[in-house]
């Protein structure tokens, strides 16, 4: 056996020992595939788990818009944006994100972590500082270190530490980074705040909106709720497969920026462009939230549904995070609640910045309030010895 492969087996014992095993095992949900003829799947659940926020990823709108797209352009954009790649599905899809988040320009990116790592990197260098809260997203972490500048983490939330990094700062320019909502913890950035700070100190402020696009601001974002839209020192990442049930993501911001990342993010120039299904679902995703903004408020509806009932704050968005302590437990009440029919996420290290295990469950649109309370009280009742274990070693 060569040393590479002793490594592999070595490190997967450590995982085991560690209780962060995961797995892609096909789990058939409420709206998931239907079972291939003659194989053997779990059964169906009910999904508080994936990042489809607002049930359109089976919208029939959608499939129908992506049908037409495949129909016009076939199934993939077959080069770079900046070859022969760019199709008008993009420019319709860019123009709609505009639309909806109030932003001068927007630029469509294979993924959400592409589209972070590309305008971190197109801005980055020894003379721009990057200022990230510690909480930031695995995609932004990576993009800080690909960036070539001088990093620097502020503790989560802590806008004393950010303005005192600020201030003492001799880089010409600096980036500060948070995300609107947090994925893990639920909780929301003081987005009015931090821009002011950002203002005050001539930084760029780049709000991450993978969770807030869709939920937050009756759909339209934490950035505009805060009254930021089209603000010139603040740029939005966002991902069109999360509330927007397709695939793909964006940076939004000024006309100048686009530019900018077009000739220089090496994640989009160097990426074959963005299906044409995926532009034309999310494009239909985005006319759908700006116009039923009841759909955002289902989901904070149903997110009171599932903290009160599980004994939590309820958090700013979608996310409603319940800590149980140790990574082993966390995994069993997951596998325990999918045998009872309820999928639920299982956040363990390294994706909890905390170092604290959790169960974390979204609400849905797409769901009854009494779905979402029956499927609450089922996971309450597996999680109070969990968290009363928590609390403990807390």
């Amino acid at each position: 056996m060569g040393a590479m492969q002793r490594w592999l087996e070595d490190q997967a014992r450590v995982r085991s020992r560690r209780g962060i095993v995961r797995h892609t095992a096909v789990r058939t949900g409420a709206a998931g595939p239907a079972p291939e003829a003659g194989r053997r799947t779990a059964r169906p659940v009910l999904d508080l788990a994936s990042n489809d926020y607002l049930g359109l990823s089976t919208e029939p709108r959608l499939k129908a818009a992506a049908a037409r797209a495949i129909d016009r352009y076939g199934t993939g954009a077959r080069a770079s944006r900046v070859v022969t790649g760019t199709l008008p599905v993009h420019g319709e899809l860019e123009a709609e994100l505009c639309r909806l988040a109030g932003q001068p320009a927007a630029l469509a990116f294979s993924s959400g972590y592409a589209a972070n790592l590309g305008v971190l990197t197109a801005l980055g260098g020894p003379g721009t500082l990057l200022l990230s809260d510690e909480h930031s997203h695995a995609s932004l972490i990576d993009a800080a270190r690909l960036s070539r500048s001088p990093v620097q983490a502020f503790p989560h939330g802590d806008l004393a530490a950010l303005h005192a990094m600020l201030a003492a700062r001799t880089q010409p320019r600096a980036v500060v980074v948070v995300e609107s909502i947090y994925s893990v913890l639920g909780d929301a950035a003081d987005l009015a705040e931090t821009a002011r700070l950002c203002a005050e100190h001539d930084a760029l402020l780049v709000v991450d909106e993978a969770h807030g696009i869709g939920v937050a601001g009756g759909g339209r974002g934490a950035v505009h709720a805060a009254g930021l839209a089209g603000a010139e020192h603040v740029v939005i990442t966002a991902t069109l497969s999360k509330a927007l049930g397709a695939q793909g993501g964006a940076v939004l911001g000024s006309l100048a920026l686009r530019g900018h990342l077009v000739n220089t993010a090496r994640s989009f120039i160097f990426d074959t462009g963005l299906a044409p299904a995926a532009a034309a679902a999310a494009a239909e995703a985005c006319r759908i939230v700006a116009a039923e903004p009841q759909l955002a408020g289902r989901v904070l509806s149903n997110a009171a549904v599932l903290a009160q009932t599980c004994g939590v704050a309820q958090a700013a968005g979608a996310v409603q995070s319940v800590p149980v302590g140790r990574p082993g437990r966390a995994a069993a009440i997951a596998e325990e609640l999918e045998a009872e029919g309820v999928l639920v996420g299982c956040f363990r290290p390294p994706s909890v910045p905390d170092g604290i295990s959790r169960v974390r469950l979204t609400a849905r649109a797409d769901l009854t309030a009494a779905q979402t309370r029956r499927a609450a009280e089922l996971v309450a009742s597996r999680l109070a010895p969990a968290v009363q274990t928590a609390q403990a070693i807390r």
